[in-house]
């Protein structure tokens, strides 16, 4: 079973708190996130997740996020996952089973526009 540490103290509030959710992105949104969530906690480790899961097309991220992976809310929105393993080949994503989550992003269109946290 995967575990998750956040970002920063706000970030898990609004994670794990369903009213505070939905107040920050509407009752359809969070039901969404939340469904997301439950799915990766469900792997035994990331590359179960990313290999025979792989609900929410989880990829890999360029850039400014090149360490995190990106894992499909709705057609914009992502969450943003960072594997806790210092490599992040598939072998070694066997081993990882403790995702530090960054928040929801939509970084499409070259914006960064962060709606958690």
């Amino acid at each position: 079973m995967l575990q998750f540490e956040y970002k920063d103290e706000k970030v898990r509030k609004i994670l794990c708190d369903a009213k505070t959710l939905q107040r920050k992105v509407g009752l359809e949104m969070g039901r969404k996130i939340k469904q997301r969530m439950n799915q990766l906690e469900a792997a035994n480790n990331f590359n179960e997740y990313l290999t025979k899961i792989a609900l929410g097309k989880p990829h890999p991220l360029e850039g400014d996020l090149d360490k995190y992976y990106g894992i499909s809310i709705t057609a914009n929105y992502r969450i943003v996952v960072e594997p806790l393993e210092t490599n992040l080949d598939l072998e070694s994503l066997k081993n990882c089973k403790v995702l530090n989550i960054k928040g929801v992003l939509d970084y499409h269109g070259g914006k960064n526009e962060w709606i958690i946290p």
